[in-house]
């Protein structure tokens, strides 16, 4: 992953409003945003209070959660020191969340896609086997939403995402389904990032709906085809929000 440049704001120790409960979202934020250098060592939990406006007992706890992100490590007579980002959950939505903008100075979206190409073809061609009228009756109806969604980005998303959990559940592989929960944020990311920018969401209706009925006629090959071609339009859609968003 992109190495950040450590920005001014973090060269010296400056007094922020009061964030309260925030203080996690906002510690969170700037790690992921730089503020900090990759292994960096925090500045010590007294000055962190000062800078965050925020009580001692806060800074702790919001240290325990920054630290169960894997964005940082606590060792004693040593401080806490910021995590390489390849040791970071990134497929924790508050990671996700934090990164915001910065997501594009990583691979987190093309490393997602990756895994998608691995997984869903193969639970579309399961799901032509085995999925039941009702399943696909569902996904139907997941799809239907996505066409009535018009221009409105965040109902489609949803419904996207609706989708692609019901076709690895109609796949009825017990493990794609736990996946789908370890990669829901990610997914999630993915498809709002995607549909944000792309010309026309007609391209993306017109391919759920062919694996909509390549699963009603039980078309395997059909099937992985209409998941190949919906993965190649988010392929191109995360190569132009890369630059949209200025990654390259």
């Amino acid at each position: 992953m992109s190495e950040y440049r450590r920005r001014p704001e973090a060269q010296a120790v400056a007094k922020r409003p009061r964030v309260g409960k925030s203080v996690v979202n906002t510690l969170g934020s700037d790690i992921c945003n730089g503020f900090f250098g990759d292994s960096e060592i925090l500045p010590n939990e007294s000055d962190l209070c000062i800078q965050y406006g925020v009580s001692r007992t806060v800074i702790r706890e919001t240290l325990n959660v920054v630290e169960s992100k894997g964005l940082i490590k606590r060792k004693s007579r040593v401080g806490t020191r910021i995590c390489p980002q390849d040791d970071w959950n990134i497929l924790d939505e508050q990671v996700l969340n934090w990164l915001g903008a910065a997501i594009f100075k990583t691979n987190i979206l093309e490393s997602v896609l990756e895994a998608r190409r691995l997984i869903e073809p193969f639970a579309a061609e399961l799901a032509a086997e085995r999925a039941s009228i009702h399943e696909i009756a569902a996904l139907e109806t997941a799809w239907q939403a996505m066409a009535d969604a018009g221009h409105d980005v965040e109902l489609f998303s949803k419904a996207d995402m609706q989708f692609h959990k019901l076709l690895l559940k109609a796949s009825h592989n017990r493990v794609f389904q736990q996946l789908e929960y370890s990669f829901q944020a990610a997914i999630r990311h993915s498809i709002q990032t995607t549909a944000k920018v792309a010309d026309s969401l007609d391209d993306a209706v017109e391919t759920h709906f062919a694996l909509v009925e390549a699963l009603r006629m039980r078309d395997k090959q059909a099937a992985k085809l209409a998941v190949d071609k919906m993965l190649d339009l988010s392929a191109r859609d995360i190569a132009k929000a890369s630059v949209t968003r200025g990654k390259k």
